[in-house]
């Protein structure tokens, strides 16, 4: 016999549900200020070190003259994708370490609802940790990853969005083989670095990883920073280009969870992932 909806609708109990899952780790922030610096520290020593290394090519090259903020805001776009990648396996990391997982899922939380919750979450850490190193780099080096303008909002969105697919593969991946896979967190982001032309354009790979290149929404968002920071244009088919990549990969992202979920439940996995 089906159970009938609460009172309040479905839509209403699933976003108190999602919602639940924040505050959860919200307080978990809260309670341990160490947490709250780690998020910040690597951002702003990544943004302290590129910004050193540009004071010093200022002085060397011209073509870097012409567009000083953009190592700068190359480091802080990257940290969007780490943070936001690392920010959503570390959330559901949290979930393994505490073996909180089966306590999870014995209440009426959906893997779906869990997985926004873990979105949200991401999202708060990738501005906890960005935000500050971005104010840091406009009082030291008068470089501003703001002056993007409009097309920023959609940087961050496509990056963040291709974080969480990455985040949803590697929790996929703890879920299948446990949690000795948990280092996939902080390495799985790097395999993409090389090739999606972060410092350099797409044009320095060789050919045949050019095409590697472009399969990647990272490629052209990062292409289409410089175009703004560069050539004061704003490259719309490169925007167009790497939202349209981008829901694959977390289409895929999240089919692969959602099995990996569904396995390790039927397996009885769920009350295994944390050993």
């Amino acid at each position: 016999m089906s159970h009938p909806p609460p009172p309040h609708g479905p839509v209403r109990a699933s976003a108190g549900r999602i919602a639940a899952i924040v505050l959860r780790h919200v307080y978990l922030l809260r309670a341990s200020w160490p947490r709250v610096i780690e998020l910040m520290y690597w951002p702003t020593i990544q943004m302290v070190l590129w910004g050193f290394m540009t004071e010093f090519l200022l002085t060397q090259s011209t073509f870097i003259a012409r567009a000083s903020g953009v190592l700068i805001s190359a480091v802080l776009l990257w940290d969007v994708l780490f943070r936001g990648q690392l920010g959503f396996s570390l959330s559901f990391l949290e979930e393994v370490w505490s073996r909180n997982l089966p306590n999870l899922f014995v209440s009426p939380l959906r893997p779906v609802e869990f997985l926004v919750a873990l979105m949200l979450m991401s999202l708060i850490r990738t501005l906890i940790g960005v935000l500050p190193a971005a104010g840091l780099a406009i009082v030291l080096y008068h470089a501003s990853v703001f002056d993007l303008g409009l097309p920023l909002v959609a940087f961050f969105s496509g990056l963040l969005i291709m974080g969480w697919a990455i985040g949803m593969m590697v929790c996929a991946l703890i879920l299948r083989v446990g949690q000795g896979a948990e280092n996939a967190a902080w390495l799985a982001i790097f395999l993409i670095a090389p090739i999606s032309a972060i410092y350099y354009p797409v044009a320095v790979l060789p050919e045949w990883l050019q095409t590697v290149a472009w399969a990647l929404p990272t490629a052209a968002i990062f292409e289409g920073m410089r175009a703004v920071l560069i050539d004061g244009q704003v490259r719309f088919d490169l925007l167009v280009r790497a939202g349209v990549l981008d829901l694959p990969y977390l289409g895929l992202g999240a089919a692969l969870f959602l099995v990996a979920f569904r396995v390790a439940r039927r397996r009885g996995l769920l009350l295994q992932v944390g050993e």
